[in-house]
């Protein structure tokens, strides 16, 4: 009789999911099976769970969703011998096939054929998830599982950041979601100069203050392009990462940004965008369309921040509960009224606000 265990499933391609039982992953030789001990909301699961024009487009029904996760690992195949019972892990969620023109020419994370964790194979947000060995990546077990599993969306951050120069440029980061807070602390470690934040939600900006912004903009209160000229002495950001994928804060976006910036779009817009293609050619932008993370450069850079500086992750896990309570998880996100949520296995009926030293909000409007 087949082993079972609980996962969180997206099963009918609406809004919602359901936990339920699921048969326990059985792992090929070049795999291992981790016992999952914190995964982490993504606001590609809020996509889901909201299932939007993206997800309708992009997702596998059927499947265990979520990607980002800290576990140890407790099997692996006769294939995996780098990796060994007992490590504590966090994982790579693109699975691409390494032998395609993208993958054997160091574009890997934009391989054709690629399978994405928690998206169209089966993901973390359950007692145990299946990973391929090659995609494992070995944690300091002395990092504590929940910030062990914000890993994946920190990559994102610095992909997005490091996509090109940033030591002492002024930098515009729209959208303060979690992977926006993220590229605030990475921006600031690597040299950046002046960092504004711009959010529509006054707890996202207080939190964009406590993570270092310079000057953090409530956007539906005044025109994000004024205001960023106005601090920049009329001259407009030098590098705009567009962390939020709403259509008018990425026509914002190339408005604020200066002569010869730098436009890095992260945000997955659900639907179409209509640009001011006259701005991209007229000012000369480089605009680079940023997906996961650069494998496995962007694995290294992240350790090495994370080694050489705190980054302030713990200041962004806001609330942790356990998988059963996860439908007040997703109405939490998408309240706004949150930071990272992280899932706790092994706990039931479990929600608690994480506590955090107050800071002042100071709102450039």
């Amino acid at each position: 009789m087949q082993k079972t265990m609980i996962g969180l499933v997206k099963e009918q391609r609406a809004p919602g999911a359901v936990l339920k039982e699921v048969p326990l992953p059985i792992i090929g030789p070049d795999e291992v099976l981790v016992q999952v001990k914190a995964s982490s909301i993504c606001g590609t699961d809020l996509h889901i769970y909201n299932w939007d024009a993206w997800a309708e487009k992009s997702v596998v029904t059927g499947n265990v969703f979520g990607h980002e996760f800290s576990g140890i690992v407790v099997k692996t195949g006769e294939w995996a011998g780098h990796i060994r019972i007992g490590d504590h892990v966090s994982a790579e969620g693109h699975m691409v096939c390494g032998n395609c023109k993208a993958c054997r020419t160091g574009n890997k994370h934009v391989c054709r054929n690629t399978r994405s964790f928690g998206i169209t194979a089966p993901g973390c947000f359950a007692e145990y998830a299946v990973v391929k060995a090659d995609n494992i990546i070995r944690n300091d077990p002395d990092m504590p599982h929940e910030l062990a599993s914000l890993q994946d969306p920190l990559g994102n951050a610095v992909h997005t950041v490091l996509a090109g120069d940033i030591v002492g440029k002024s930098v515009l980061i729209v959208g303060a979601g979690l992977i926006g807070l993220m590229a605030i602390s990475v921006a600031k470690a690597c040299g950046a100069g002046l960092v504004m934040a711009a959010d529509v939600h006054p707890y996202r900006l207080g939190m964009a203050h406590r993570m270092g912004a310079d000057i953090v903009i409530n956007s539906s209160k005044a025109s994000l392009p004024e205001l960023v000229r106005d601090v920049t002495g009329g001259e407009g950001a030098e590098v705009v990462l567009e962390m939020s994928g709403h259509p008018g804060a990425i026509r914002d976006g190339f408005e604020a940004a200066g002569r010869a910036a730098r436009v890095s779009l992260l945000g997955i817009p659900a639907e179409d965008v209509a640009l001011d293609m006259g701005q991209i050619i007229f000012k000369a932008l480089r605009v680079e369309g940023i997906t996961g993370r650069r494998m496995d450069e962007t694995w290294h850079q992240l350790k090495g921040l994370l080694r050489n500086g705190d980054l302030g992750l713990g200041k962004l896990v806001t609330h942790t509960c356990s998988l059963d309570r996860f439908e007040e998880a997703f109405a939490l996100m998408n309240s706004g009224s949150c930071g990272k949520i992280v899932f706790l296995n092994g706990l039931r009926n479990h929600f608690e606000a994480v506590k955090h030293p107050s800071a002042q909000t100071l709102l450039h409007v």
